[in-house]
């Protein structure tokens, strides 16, 4: 089968089984209702402007993969802020507990492997 993984993301559950997340207009609201949500998450995501909000999971590690486009990610442990400057096919791994959020140099596309559950969000 065949999809496009901006349209639908793939929660890995960890023992080889895949479940398919289309991505509605609110997925993101209702992604904590979502059993599917309480594993690892696959997906591509546009970046076409600066995050409004900072991002946080606070139990796993999240690997960001730049497919094209130029962005600035920040990372914030609550000690330091750093800027980790991504051109494609750069690969990220952000750590459990650190505060992220991108500025965008140039336009593109994200792909994220996240462990979903208690992801929290903050304003900038």
């Amino acid at each position: 089968m065949s999809f496009d993984l901006e349209a639908t993301y793939l929660a890995l559950d960890g023992k080889g089984g895949v479940v398919e997340m289309p991505v509605t207009a609110d997925f993101w609201e209702r992604i904590e209702s979502s059993p599917a949500a309480a594993h690892s998450m696959m997906g591509v995501f546009p970046v076409r402007t600066d995050w409004s909000h900072w991002e946080m999971h606070p139990d796993g590690d999240e690997v960001l993969v730049l497919i094209d486009g130029r962005l600035d990610m920040l990372l914030d442990d609550g000690r330091e802020q750093r800027t980790i400057a991504m051109q494609a096919g750069a690969t990220l791994i952000v750590p459990a507990g650190v505060w992220h959020r991108a500025l965008v140099r140039a336009p593109g596309r994200l792909l994220g492997f996240t462990y979903g559950p208690g992801t929290r969000h903050r304003p900038v």
